[in-house]
């Protein structure tokens, strides 16, 4: 099944609570990979488990259940080169480091 991170984030990114958002994949040991949101909070707003749970809520009432995230992570600001695209492979990589099993 191909996903793509594109039609997710365009859900998630209206939640009043997000600022920003990059979706991609991430280690899965069963499925090979799974769907990650990681997310930049809107100001004021404090990262903790009942956020997270919201947002992957909000997912779910939005989005077809096979795409939704299967979990979320923060960072303060996500990394953008100097055209604001955002610079997934610095995101990704968080997650997957030097292993040599990514799925492309």
């Amino acid at each position: 099944v191909n996903i793509y991170p594109q039609e997710i984030e365009d859900a998630i990114i209206l939640h009043d609570k997000v600022a920003d958002i990059a979706v991609i994949g991430v280690p899965n040991e069963e499925m090979g990979e799974e769907v990650k949101a990681v997310v930049q909070l809107a100001p004021g707003v404090e990262a903790n488990d009942e956020v997270a749970a919201e947002i992957l809520a909000y997912a779910r009432e939005h989005i077809a259940h096979y795409k939704c995230p299967r979990s979320v992570d923060f960072m303060d600001e996500l990394p953008r080169l100097p055209t604001g695209k955002l610079y997934k492979r610095l995101i990704k990589d968080r997650y997957w480091g030097k292993t040599d099993s990514r799925i492309v």
